[in-house]
């Protein structure tokens, strides 16, 4: 008898336990269902979410390379920018070759080379960024701050301020394309979440990584090479950006100087949303993917009720200082 009121009285303890765990994941559910409701299903359509996959997918890739970033407390302002100039260059090099107003008019290059090219381009500024972070001992902030601004000449110097358009349709079907009902889109995201949480998750460096985050110091004093580890994590995010880059040129099927801008408030706000903890050595894989949906779902059900866009910016503003600060209210209950 009084095994069963024991048992019957931790009901509430667990369940208010797992909404504490699993807060992301269940705010998500939540709304899903509230924006059926209010669309009487039709925004839960598979057309519908379909588009809804297509539209975060590459938003994907910054989130998980930026993810990786803030557990280490650290921080990325130039994602949109280094995803914005990946697009460009690989756009540039999958132009027809008989369009007049190609970069390269004129010139047929291999369809392997925009993605190469782009993914290059991403892994350099990834590099550089991790350098100035971990090597030249700057503040993130400032590094990647700086960073931005250099991308954003770069972008703006090699397009010639002109948008990169007719893009080859074997390019274009990268990331148009589907398998069935499922876009090529999502089963990249899909590779690059697992490949990233196996690294997080069942390696020795991921460990490191969420070592650094908690404590530095003691995880420099433990044998991490706190430098080459932090290089590492900045350059697989640029890595990332630069793919980031390839699939929303393709994707799009042109690229200009404003492709990427803003993208980082997306990716960092996904994040923070999902769990990852700007005080550092916090956050999964699966938390970066349902913040990232979560974002993407108030965007989609804003744009489906004819939100004007402009509010849009609004809501993301909010919710970054709402989680950052939910966040910040968690880890000092935790001290």
């Amino acid at each position: 008898m009084d095994n069963t009121k024991t048992a019957g009285s931790n009901i509430p303890v667990k369940i208010k336990n797992f909404l504490s765990t699993h807060t992301s994941l269940v705010t998500f559910i939540a709304m899903l269902i509230f924006l059926g409701i209010i669309t009487n299903g039709n925004a839960l359509k598979l057309g519908s979410l379909q588009n809804l996959v297509v539209a975060e997918a590459v938003r994907a890739f910054g989130a998980l390379g930026v993810g990786m970033i803030i557990i280490t407390r650290g921080i990325d302002l130039s994602l949109g920018q280094v995803i914005g100039l990946s697009a460009c260059v690989s756009a540039s090099f999958a132009q027809t070759a008989d369009y007049g107003s190609a970069l390269y008019a004129g010139q047929e290059f291999a369809i392997w080379l925009p993605v190469i090219a782009g993914i290059a381009v991403g892994a350099a500024f990834g590099l550089f960024n991790g350098v100035l972070v971990a090597y030249g001992n700057l503040p993130p902030f400032i590094a990647t701050l700086g960073s931005m601004s250099i991308a954003t000449g770069l972008k703006l110097i090699y397009t010639r301020a002109s948008t990169l358009g007719s893009l080859k349709n074997e390019y274009k079907i990268i990331s148009q394309g589907f398998m069935g009902p499922i876009p090529y889109l999502l089963i990249y995201v899909v590779i690059a979440a697992i490949v990233i949480w196996v690294l997080m998750n069942h390696t020795k460096q991921g460990k490191s990584i969420y070592a650094i985050g908690g404590n530095a110091q003691a995880a420099k004093v433990s044998g991490i090479n706190v430098k080459a580890q932090l290089m590492r994590v900045y350059l697989y995010a640029g890595i990332l950006y630069g793919m980031a880059g390839v699939l929303m040129s393709a994707r799009l099927g042109l690229a200009n100087p404003l492709t990427g801008n803003n993208m980082e408030l997306d990716a960092i706000a996904a994040v923070t949303v999902g769990g990852i903890s700007h005080a550092g050595g916090v956050g999964t894989v699966g938390g970066m993917m349902i913040g990232l949906m979560t974002l993407g779902l108030i965007n989609f059900g804003m744009t489906f009720l004819g939100v004007n866009s402009y509010y849009q910016l609004l809501v993301k503003g909010g919710i970054i200082i709402l989680a950052v600060y939910m966040d910040m209210r968690k880890h000092a209950r935790k001290e």
